[in-house]
């Protein structure tokens, strides 16, 4: 565990004097104070930032997607077949995905990690996989908890090399069949609410079979008795290789001081275990958009995040994570490239 100690230890705090000068900034812009609403908010988030060094920039841009198949796909709580994980990883490569093409109008670049596709290796994909699938959590742990620590660390120093090369904002995406059933019961388990409240129909489930898949949600429950203040004990009894990727990535994207984009449900759940390891993670979310799984308002409730876009997607891949990234485009630039009331000589009457 010391590793994870000293990657919790490395996340620094955010520079409240920087934050201050941002602010002061943007309210000398040519502009009524305050009236650029959560665009200026956002650009003072990005300000005390350490990782962007003072500077209000996001050029460098990645998305990581974390792919792997769950064992409750035995369950019988999704129409796809477990082949599909690999086919659509696949297409990744060939960048005609949802995500790809969203990130390429983004500026971003599009990692796709084999974290445990059921499948032999594919060519082109960045290569952490200690088996092919985590197990059945209707019937035992998604996985041990070393596994899950070491793919956790894994997951923070990829994240932390892209860093090193230049990334200055991380998105994340997973791709696994079945992934929103584990993500339901760690939703479940760390917001205190009833399987029944949290469980949606992730990729096109019936409707009228949505009771199976709230009970296979109970039997996980039962069955491995998470500890909801131990974020790691979760995902390795509930989760899954692709959530615990997804929670390493904003790790180690903390630990550089960078920001880094949620996309939908999933990423909500994995957000809400990274948070229970350590609270400092959360100074570095931004929520992309409300997903449109049953669950995700509570899952956001308990975040205490407020997306930007409301779009009714649930994609995943990071799709809108992608789909938000120029939001934060937008942010930089009204803060580097507005004109100044001293410049253009106004002077507005103060409240006093």
């Amino acid at each position: 565990m010391n590793e994870l100690a000293s990657l919790i230890a490395a996340i620094p705090a955010p520079d409240r004097a920087l934050a201050q000068a941002a602010q002061h900034h943007l309210d000398g812009l040519v502009k009524p104070v305050g009236s650029l609403g959560r665009l200026e908010r956002l650009a003072v988030q990005l300000a005390a930032m350490p990782g962007l060094g003072g500077r209000v920039e996001v050029k460098e841009k990645a998305i990581v997607v974390m792919c792997a198949d769950h064992g409750v796909h035995e369950e019988g709580i999704t129409v796809a077949p477990q082949v599909v994980t690999a086919l659509q990883a696949q297409n990744m490569l060939r960048r005609n995905t949802g995500v790809c093409v969203l990130a390429a109008s983004a500026g971003a670049q599009v990692h796709v990690v084999d974290i445990g596709i059921n499948s032999d290796p594919l060519p082109g994909l960045t290569m952490m996989k200690l088996a092919r699938g985590s197990g059945n959590i209707a019937r035992g742990p998604a996985m041990p908890r070393e596994q899950a620590l070491h793919l956790l660390l894994e997951s923070a120093r990829f994240t932390q090399a892209l860093a090193e090369r230049g990334v200055r904002l991380f998105g994340v995406g997973e791709l696994g069949m079945g992934n929103t059933t584990a993500a339901s019961a760690m939703v479940s388990v760390l917001t205190g609410r009833d399987p029944e409240e949290v469980v949606g129909i992730g990729a096109n489930f019936p409707q009228a079979s949505l009771p199976h898949k709230v009970d296979v949600v109970r039997r996980a429950l039962a069955v491995n008795q998470p500890v909801a203040d131990d974020g790691l004990d979760v995902l390795a009894k509930v989760g899954g290789y692709d959530l615990v990727g997804m929670a390493g990535v904003m790790l180690g994207a903390a630990s550089c001081g960078l920001p880094v984009v949620l996309d939908g449900f999933l990423s909500y759940a994995s957000a809400l275990a990274a948070c229970r390891i350590t609270p400092a993670l959360h100074n570095y979310l931004i929520a992309s958009h409300v997903s449109a799984e049953k669950g995700a308002q509570a899952a956001l409730q308990a975040l205490g995040l407020e997306p930007f876009l409301h779009m009714e997607m649930r994609l995943g891949e990071g799709s809108g994570a992608a789909l938000a990234m120029p939001l934060m485009d937008a942010a930089c630039a009204i803060y580097q490239h507005m004109g100044t009331l001293a410049q253009s000589d106004i002077v507005l009457p103060t409240n006093n």
